[in-house]
């Protein structure tokens, strides 16, 4: 008979519980290849949360068209942002995953571990919740690093955890963090991350807040993006003392013909440069690691825009990265969302010793 509900066929019921966090990513391609980029746009465009069309009309659109023609366009910008530790989010979100783990060992005197994971390609959703698994883990954090909740996104996410997670035998207490735009030390690290590179640079006569953009019809469904994008830009343009002159929202990344929510990013730099604005800085706060939306577009072809308009300077922030503030903002929010488990694994724990008490009984009751 097939195994319905998946589980260690040698599980050991005496075995020590754990406290598990997987940190999730949008993903990356494995290599700048068209091959490659190729599999990825595959699986990131197939997602029905991504375009929410008739299934069989984007089907055809996407294996006849953009599957054809968008790769290798796609991979030559991918080529030109590379590293030599590969895909830029890649490398920042395992450092991230890197110091996280770091910081919440420090901080918890408790057994737990921090996996990450990928939401679309490596490494995968499946992969991440099953070392999880391996490490015996009862209560599960999902942390997606989208600070703004939007369905394409942390939505998303939840249905990819939710689909592995059906299939366990032993389903773990979870907790899934669906936004934190407006979370006290986001706030903080974003300030001190504008304020560090003012310090270096000087300030602009404009702050951009540009987020990645969705359909006009999301927002009008129901989506609450738009207004934690605002809310967030908000909240730091108040800390840093910004007139409402000197900052603005904006969204980039528009993919297709129909109408995304406004004002888009690369439109009001052109208005900005013709109408004599000389600097403008632009920072990304919905994109918790640097990628080929913030290096490439709006570091390199979003600055052609202003400056080819009359604008003199363009400066790009870099995203939070895994930068200590970053860093610090994440165990803030663990250390919340987790609230009480400490005990729940203690507890869990005296169950396993009960679990071995009675196992060394019955051992020394065998006939010898």
């Amino acid at each position: 008979m097939p195994i319905k509900f998946y589980n260690s066929s040698d599980y050991h019921h005496d075995s020590l519980p754990t406290l598990g966090i997987l940190l999730v990513n949008l993903g990356t391609p494995a290599a700048p290849t068209p091959a490659a980029v190729r599999r990825y746009l595959g699986e990131f465009l197939a997602d029905p949360r991504i375009t929410e069309m008739p299934r069989w009309l984007w089907w055809l659109i996407l294996h006849g068209i953009i599957l054809r023609v968008r790769p290798r366009r796609v991979a030559q910008s991918y080529q030109q942002i590379w590293t030599a530790a590969g895909s830029p989010l890649l490398a920042i979100s395992q450092a991230q995953c890197q110091a996280l783990q770091q910081a919440v060992t420090h901080h918890f005197n408790l057994p737990i571990t921090v996996v990450l994971a990928m939401r679309y390609g490596q490494p995968t959703i499946a992969s991440g919740l099953e070392q999880l698994r391996q490490a015996h883990v009862r209560n599960l954090l999902i942390l997606p690093l989208y600070p703004q909740y939007a369905s394409a996104t942390t939505g998303s996410t939840f249905e990819a955890v939710a689909e592995v997670l059906k299939r366990w035998r032993w389903i773990p207490t979870v907790h899934f963090i669906s936004h934190y735009h407006d979370h006290p030390a986001y706030i903080r690290a974003l300030v001190t991350q504008i304020q560090q590179d003012w310090n270096h640079h000087g300030k602009p006569d404009k702050l951009l807040f540009s987020f990645h953009g969705i359909p006009k019809r999301f927002f009008l469904a129901g989506d609450p993006y738009p207004g934690e994008c605002y809310k967030t830009a908000r909240l730091v343009a108040e800390r840093l003392n910004l007139s409402e002159q000197q900052w603005q929202t904006v969204f980039q990344s528009r993919f297709g013909r129909e109408e995304w929510i406004k004002p888009y990013t690369n439109d009001t730099l052109k208005l900005l440069g013709q109408a004599g604005t000389k600097r403008v800085d632009v920072i990304c706060p919905g994109f918790a690691a640097d990628c080929l939306e913030t290096l490439m577009e709006i570091a390199q072809e979003d600055r052609h825009y202003f400056l080819q308009a009359g604008g003199q300077e363009f400066h790009y922030i870099p995203a939070l990265n895994a930068t200590s503030e970053h860093i610090q903002a994440l165990l803030e929010l663990v250390i919340q969302h987790t609230q009480g488990w400490s005990e729940c694994v203690y507890s869990q724990s005296e169950s396993v010793q009960a679990v071995r008490q009675r196992v060394h009984r019955m051992e020394n009751d065998l006939p010898k």
